[in-house]
């Protein structure tokens, strides 16, 4: 697991220690958007990345300029829903794609 400074954690040490989780959306249409002059090609056993997603939120890392990145999990949907999705761990989301959930 990608622990950053940021990262708050509960639990001890005689019973394990884990980190706190806060549930996001995640933007893929923003995370993954396409350039203005790429051509559409539709593969339907591809990624789905038009619809947000749910993740878990345990971390966050300083840009130097001032913007911040998410340390998330989460999964992407394939377009044919007869396939699992595919989980990614330890991301780093910029802020601007993530949206804490109720």
């Amino acid at each position: 697991m990608l622990n950053s400074p940021y990262t708050i954690w509960e639990g001890d040490d005689v019973h394990g220690r884990r980190p706190v989780l806060t549930g996001v959306s995640v933007s893929l249409n923003r995370l993954f958007s396409r350039g203005p002059a790429a051509r559409r090609h539709i593969i339907p056993t591809g990624l789905d990345l038009s619809s947000p997603t749910n993740g878990q939120l345990h971390g966050r890392f300083p840009g130097v300029e001032g913007n911040w990145l998410g340390v998330v999990n989460y999964s992407i949907s394939y377009a044919d829903s007869h396939l699992k999705p595919l989980q990614v761990f330890d991301q780093l989301v910029p802020f601007w794609a993530l949206r804490l959930r109720q």
